[in-house]
């Protein structure tokens, strides 16, 4: 009942400016959703998400609603500017999700109202941006606080309270970093550690709840190094003068695993299909990183690859789709 509260509230204050800016009611919506709104019980999770968006919807004075997975809705979108038919494997990271999906696509299926045979198909997990900035942030922003030191018995320092500093995303993971047992435990680290200066940095970063702009920092060294080598990833918030270097090689190696994820899911999509696509069209913001597009090309081939608006291509492709059928 929170959860549709909450989006009930922000769908009124979505339906009011546009109808504000329109100058009329809006009465239909299309949704866009990920193909899996959680990576485990995931037919479940999705059905309890579509009921609350739906319920919110009504109740935010919606009488039709439709739903569109993101992936093909950014596809309908780059649909637009083809000038041929193509099969196309649709790429959408996101900040939460990873969403592909191979469609057929083109002048001779644009105009039709009926495209479910040409949705071959389609895969989603989550794994997304967020994801990379964590293990960025994991990799090489947490050892200046001592996720790397080691005990004075010279054992490595237990690992789990920094990664739960920037599980940002992850509730659990944030109550625990938050709770007394943690405080315990830091406090015992300063004791037992070979450099206890790095854990009273961290006990310092905790105290002021600075572990989102820690991995929001990570985010900007992500979107930085998508057009630089080499960065500094300024900290100065948490200490004076406090920095890191970090490099695109040392990014690439630090999100490998969700990367490799990722690829798993695309390649997921070609297998549902049971053919090869003739373009890989890429969107989301992590999609303009240079790293995860040579990834593409290194577990695809010689595919090409292309893309449009990063941020806008799911929300304009709903529209192609609500104009089709609630025109």
């Amino acid at each position: 009942f929170l959860f549709e509260d909450i989006v009930t509230a922000m769908m009124q204050a979505i339906k009011s400016r546009a109808e504000q800016s329109l100058g009329q009611e809006l009465t239909h919506t299309v949704i866009g959703r990920p193909v899996n709104f959680q990576g485990l019980n995931a037919e479940k999770s999705n059905q309890q998400a579509i009921d609350i968006l739906s319920t919110s919807a009504k109740r935010a004075g919606f009488k039709h609603v439709d739903f569109l997975f993101e992936p093909i809705a950014a596809g309908l979108n780059f649909e637009q500017s083809l000038t041929e038919d193509k099969t196309v494997l649709v790429v959408d990271i996101g900040g939460g999700t990873t969403d592909c999906a191979m469609v057929r696509m083109g002048p001779s299926y644009k105009t039709s109202l009926e495209r479910d045979a040409d949705f071959l198909g389609h895969t989603g997990e989550r794994v997304g941006g967020n994801d990379l900035d964590i293990q960025l942030a994991g990799k090489h922003l947490m050892p200046l606080f001592g996720m790397r030191s080691q005990l004075k018995n010279g054992l490595p320092v237990p690992t789990q309270a920094f990664w739960d500093a920037i599980s940002t995303n992850d509730v659990s993971a944030q109550a625990s970093f938050n709770h007394l047992e943690t405080t315990l435990h830091l406090d015992q680290l300063v004791r037992d550690c070979a450099e206890p200066a790095l854990i009273k940095r961290f006990i310092a970063m905790r105290k002021s709840q600075l572990q989102h702009q820690l991995v929001r920092s990570a985010e900007r060294t992500k979107i930085d190094l998508s057009s630089q080598n080499e960065v500094s990833v300024d900290l100065s918030y948490i200490e004076n003068q406090l920095s890191q270097p970090l490099s695109v090689d040392a990014y690439a190696f630090s999100i490998q695993r969700p990367l490799e994820k990722m690829l798993s899911i695309m390649e997921e999509a070609i297998l549902q299909a049971g053919c090869k696509p003739e373009l890989i069209f890429v969107t989301g913001g992590s999609g303009q990183s240079p790293v995860i597009r040579q990834a593409i090309k290194n577990k695809f081939g010689d595919i090409e690859i292309l893309d449009g608006d990063h941020f806008g291509s799911v929300t304009a492709g709903l529209t192609v789709w609500a104009n089709k059928i609630f025109s």
